[in-house]
């Protein structure tokens, strides 16, 4: 009885303690993991789903019980689309807030002068939807790619299009970081098949009136049209391409065709046309319905491949440090440049420059107003139809 009496009068005298002195030692602080993202400007819609995908990666961990006993904070500031804004915004993440951990922006643009920045201050940097091959070739060694290089997302099209016996092929394209290099690849690949590029036209970026640029492929007579686009300039340029009767047998495009505002504003102008993207939930890549279905619960609307970039981005960052097993910069850095790793975006794995070497693209399709992977033939939800008209 004295026993029982004793423990009663502790608890009624811990009862009576401050806070601080029962709780001996605060929870640890958030990891705080650093991003600008376009939330306005021209790349506000794929910027919103790459920060969703952040979020909600930092939830699935703080579900699973944190990493490294912490839980994950995303701390983030809208870079408006503009690489110099983001550049100013990595600097004040770094500087100002002392983030932990830092994933990319949205855009090769934005990323080129993010990765600047983050190698200025010796910090890993994860590219989320960044593909452009200039950002490596700077011998930078804190800058990691989830993405496909842009020199190589055009290959399946055009190898599409040679099996079918296309020969004549127009190359129209932002004149952006991602487009240019797009448009560069898919030139090394027609030659390669023996193709004639009859139209190799660079347009400003944010350039909305195609007219012109649709009536001079019409004299080009194209049987294969190569877009390096974003999604605004893809719409413009199809509503052109449809003023103007010119149907090629096949249309493929970056970006824009893999968004649901692209089906959207075109009706049934959007059919047959193909968009490459670096992600599809039937790409049988690991979780990707079950992202998908979350994602959906969670936001509202299908998940496209902004949304994987993000998440993804954190899934390759939070595998570097459980590996290091810490959050020291050099051992973080040592892990993203030598680990092998598979994420819902599919495998990572970089040469020395932090390029990647094992990730590769899909091909979808607007069919009967679904997106619907139609190559590689072995993972498609359908055969392509073709031609496009």
């Amino acid at each position: 009885m004295a026993r029982i009496f004793s423990i009663v009068l502790v608890f009624a005298s811990l009862i009576a303690l401050p806070a601080a002195q029962v709780f001996a030692a605060d929870p640890a602080p958030p990891i705080r993991v650093g991003a600008t993202v376009s939330l306005s400007g021209d790349l506000a819609l794929l910027g919103r789903g790459e920060l969703e995908g952040m979020q909600m990666w930092a939830d699935d961990v703080n579900r699973r019980g944190a990493l490294l006993g912490r839980k994950v904070e995303i701390v983030f500031y809208d870079d408006a689309s503009d690489p110099e804004q983001s550049a100013l915004l990595y600097e004040k993440l770094i500087s100002e807030d002392r983030v932990d951990l830092l994933l990319g922006p949205y855009g090769s643009d934005l990323t080129y002068t993010a990765s600047a920045v983050a190698e200025r201050h010796n910090f890993p940097l994860v590219a989320t939807g960044a593909a452009a091959s200039k950002i490596w070739s700077r011998g930078f060694d804190n800058v990691f790619q989830i993405d496909a290089p842009a020199s190589r997302y055009m290959d399946l099209p055009l190898e599409f299009a040679h099996e079918k016996g296309l020969t004549r092929v127009a190359l129209v394209y932002s004149d952006e970081e991602f487009p240019q290099e797009v448009a560069e690849g898919a030139r090394a690949k027609a030659r390669e098949y023996g193709m004639e590029i009859v139209v190799d036209a660079e347009y400003p970026e944010g350039e909305m009136d195609f007219d012109q640029l649709a009536a001079s492929l019409a004299g080009a007579n194209p049987q294969v049209l190569i877009g390096g686009t974003y999604l605004d300039d893809s719409i413009s340029l199809m509503q052109s391409l449809d003023r103007l009767g010119i149907t090629p047998s096949l249309i493929a495009m970056t970006v824009g065709p893999a968004q649901k505002a692209f089906g959207d504003a075109l009706g049934a102008n959007a059919e047959n046309v193909m968009g490459v993207v670096a992600w599809m939930r039937s790409g049988f890549l690991p979780m990707a319905y079950d992202f998908s279905y979350r994602y959906k619960a969670k936001y509202g609307s299908n998940a496209a491949a902004p949304a994987a970039y993000g998440y993804a981005g954190g899934q390759v960052l939070e595998a570097a440090v459980r590996l290091a097993g810490s959050l020291d910069h050099d051992a973080v850095r040592e892990q993203l440049r030598t680990m092998t790793f598979r994420s819902i975006l599919g495998p990572y794995r970089v040469d020395d420059a932090g390029r990647q070497l094992a990730k590769k693209t899909y091909v979808m399709q607007w069919q009967n107003g679904f997106r619907l992977l139609i190559l590689p033939e072995d993972l498609r939800d359908a055969p392509a139809v073709f031609p496009f008209r």
